[in-house]
């Protein structure tokens, strides 16, 4: 069977099977079979392929690795894992955003504590001018989800006028090209702070504030799933979303 995934990603990238041979260091041919009879390359040269065509390995050969190998992959992806947000060094923050050459993405309520710091405010506005994709998901202050995660926490409508305090904060980032916020109505198991590749992920813990919850600190790997489950998790809400007037 074909392997369709991989040449529509070729068309996307509008290269060719010569382009492809050439990155991975095999015959035209051999890379030709990988396309038209489905043939699964050796690791190296889907490590290859995935970087080539910039798309993630699992994608293209979904089958490729066996449980215990997604496994080991998956577990290598965690870089650190925090006990609470709060214990999170402020230049870890920094650091993730600094790294950034192509996309930062916030996904929160209202993440007031990034909002409210002028330095990674800052960083986000130098980033965008630098040409990197800044999207920023914040909780819609009118949405019965935030109203049900201010009742949880225990500070109620404290919970939308955070959100609306961080719209005021972020108003000179929007201005910026490449710089888009929107407004989600979802449940919110986890915010996630995206660099590329790299994320911080704060998950939720029902009756505690964000702050007093662990954070992962995630690096994606070839073969790794769960950079991956979350970066979808993203993409999900951004389209539901809508853009913030």
């Amino acid at each position: 069977m074909a392997n369709e995934r991989l040449r529509t990603a070729l068309l996307q990238r509008a290269a060719t099977v010569d382009d492809l041979a050439t990155a991975c260091g095999v015959d035209p041919k051999t890379a030709e079979r990988w396309i038209t009879a489905g043939r699964v390359p050796y690791r190296r040269h889907r490590f290859a392929v995935a970087a080539f065509l910039r798309v993630d390995e699992l994608y293209l050969w979904p089958n490729a690795l066996d449980d215990s190998q997604l496994a080991d992959a998956s577990e290598n992806e965690i870089l650190t894992v925090y006990p609470h947000r709060w214990v999170v060094p402020r230049d870890a923050w920094e650091r993730l955003f600094a790294t950034a050459t192509a996309e930062i993405g916030v996904l929160v309520y209202s993440g007031f504590f990034l909002a409210d710091d002028p330095g990674l405010r800052t960083l986000l506005a130098d980033k965008a001018t630098a040409g990197v994709q800044v999207r920023i998901l914040l909780g819609d202050p009118d949405s019965d989800q935030v109203g049900q995660r201010g009742a949880d926490e225990g500070i109620d409508e404290a919970m939308a006028a955070k959100i609306r305090n961080v719209v005021v904060l972020y108003g000179p980032l929007r201005a910026l090209p490449g710089v888009e916020i929107r407004l989600h109505a979802t449940v919110l198991y986890n915010s996630i702070y995206r660099a590329d590749d790299e994320l911080l992920v704060n998950t939720h813990v029902y009756g505690a504030p964000a702050s007093m919850a662990p954070v992962m600190h995630l690096h994606k790997v070839a073969g790794g799933s769960m950079v991956t489950t979350y970066l979808d998790s993203f993409e999900r809400v951004w389209s539901q979303a809508r853009p913030l007037e």
